[in-house]
């Protein structure tokens, strides 16, 4: 009875060491490969992300500039005190007399565009000052640039000549991606760089657009 017992144990196999080891083996090789397919998908999904923040950035800001320089120089009493004040490549200031009492002292009648450091942290943002109330438009903006137009579309540094204004913003993520250097020129319409990226690892996207004011140099 014993002898049949032994033979029982002896013919009853388990893993063996070297099994178990393959098999520790496949499975790291399994888990690894799950672990790099989910890590590319979360940098995909962060970078769209980031990619999206920046747009909307760019798209929110772009229709406040839009609206406010269509309308600039706004004057059904032509008594002229509405007009453009300031024109350069960073800075827009110009007036408007939306309630048509003959002056530009209300609400949202003097504006003026630039870019700013918001929160002190070393980064531009993009602010919007009506009648000297500075408010936070965008943050992140890493250029602000305004090229002038005549009436011929020939750039223009003469106020009384501007018709249309080329507009270009280039905003920059909020986070760091580790898996890029940026150091890629940004250029306006004209063709002029107007910022360079400083070997860092943001990603950054560029929107260009033209605007025709529409209440400068009308009869």
């Amino acid at each position: 009875m014993l002898m049949k017992e032994n033979k029982n144990i002896e013919q009853s196999t388990g893993f063996t060491l070297i099994e178990l080891l393959v098999a520790m083996a496949i499975f790291g090789i399994v888990m690894a490969a799950i672990y790099t397919v989910y890590d590319s998908q979360q940098k995909t999904y962060l970078t769209q992300l980031q990619v999206v923040a920046m747009q909307q950035n760019l798209r929110a800001a772009t229709l406040f500039l839009e609206r406010d320089i269509r309308m600039a120089g706004y004057d059904p009493t032509k008594n002229n005190a509405a007009r453009i004040i300031t024109a350069n490549a960073a800075v827009m200031r110009f007036t408007m007399d939306l309630n048509g009492d003959g002056d530009v002292t209300d609400a949202d009648e003097d504006i003026l565009y630039n870019l700013y450091d918001a929160d002190g942290d070393g980064d531009m943002d993009l602010g919007r000052t009506a009648n000297g109330v500075l408010s936070l438009l965008a943050d992140n903006m890493d250029a602000m640039n305004f090229v002038y137009l005549d009436k011929n579309g020939l750039v223009t540094t003469v106020l009384n000549d501007i018709r249309s204004v080329q507009l270009t913003l280039v905003a920059r993520a909020g986070q760091r991606d580790t898996g890029i250097v940026n150091n890629l020129g940004y250029r306006n319409q004209q063709g002029t760089v107007i910022y360079t990226g400083p070997n860092d690892n943001f990603r950054r996207r560029q929107l260009n657009t033209q605007i025709k004011c529409r209440n400068i140099g009308l009869p």
